[in-house]
This record gives structure tokens, C-alpha cells and sequence, in this order.
């Protein structure tokens, strides 16, 4: 089975694994106040989720 003939330096592996962080999120809209925010996350406006306020944000 073939190798790798050189250990890839950090700066390469890294290079690699980088793309996976470039997609964007995808954003729904809050059910409580519109405002956009990540799926299965608290609302960083309002802070709802799954229909009850669970963080206190300042208004």
C-alpha cells in the first residue's frame, strides 16, 4: 500500500482542514422575533428557544 514519502508539515494539514470552516451557516429566522440566527441555538436577540425564553439578553 502506498505512503506518503515526507511527513506533511502543519501549515499543509492545516491548509487541508481550513475548508470546512469557510461554508457559511445557514441562518433561520426566530420564531418570536424574526431576527436571523444559527438552527438548534438560543436567539442571541431574544433569547428563545424551542418557544420559551431560556437566556436573558438586555432589551
Amino acid at each position: 500500500m502506498p505512503l506518503p514519502k515526507r511527513k506533511k508539515s502543519k501549515s499543509k494539514r492545516d491548509m487541508r482542514r481550513a475548508h470546512y470552516k469557510t461554508a457559511l451557516p445557514n441562518l433561520s429566522p426566530c420564531p418570536q422575533c424574526g431576527e436571523a440566527r444559527p438552527p438548534h441555538r438560543a436567539c442571541p436577540h431574544c433569547g428563545a428557544y424551542k418557544g420559551r425564553t431560556v437566556v436573558k439578553t438586555e432589551e
